[in-house]
């Protein structure tokens, strides 16, 4: 195989963040990792997958995708935006508004609580057993007269 990545990940002006495995690179393994880390064939460009849901926390999951294949053994490029120690700021972030401090806060008091719904398991075993009274009627039992199979 020739040298240098064997996956390439970036941004495309029209279809967000993209991914592509160098041409050397069999396509059916490159579409089937590219196809587990959430990319999808880009229709009428062979070899180019786009990242699915990118509104989603796209730059994290491309860098994570980037990592994944890294960890496999493969060799992947990302862009400048892309790379592992790119800051917060350099790829723009989705539209989300900001947490508010007030949730966030409630969000942690409600964390460190613990559930009303889990009670603490028993240290022992109950000292009695309860026996369930017996019956005051006695079953009938009958018995054939023929032989039994």
């Amino acid at each position: 195989m020739a040298p240098g990545p064997q996956f390439t990940f970036g941004t495309h002006p029209e279809h967000g963040f993209v991914a592509a495995s160098h041409a050397t690179f069999p396509q059916h393994l490159a579409h089937w990792f590219l196809v587990r880390e959430q990319f999808e064939p880009v229709p009428g460009t062979p070899g180019l997958y786009r990242l699915t849901h990118p509104e989603h926390d796209g730059p994290r999951r491309t860098r994570q995708a980037a990592h994944d294949l890294r960890e496999l053994g493969y060799t992947a490029y990302t862009d400048l935006g892309l790379g592992p120690d790119a800051p917060a700021d350099a790829v723009p972030r989705s539209s989300r508004a900001p947490v508010l401090p007030e949730r966030r806060a409630r969000l942690a008091q409600a964390a460190a609580v613990r559930s009303p719904q889990h009670h603490p398991a028993p240290t022992t075993a109950p000292a009695v057993r309860v026996i369930p009274p017996k019956p005051a009627y006695a079953p009938t039992v009958h018995l054939s007269a023929g032989r039994s199979r």
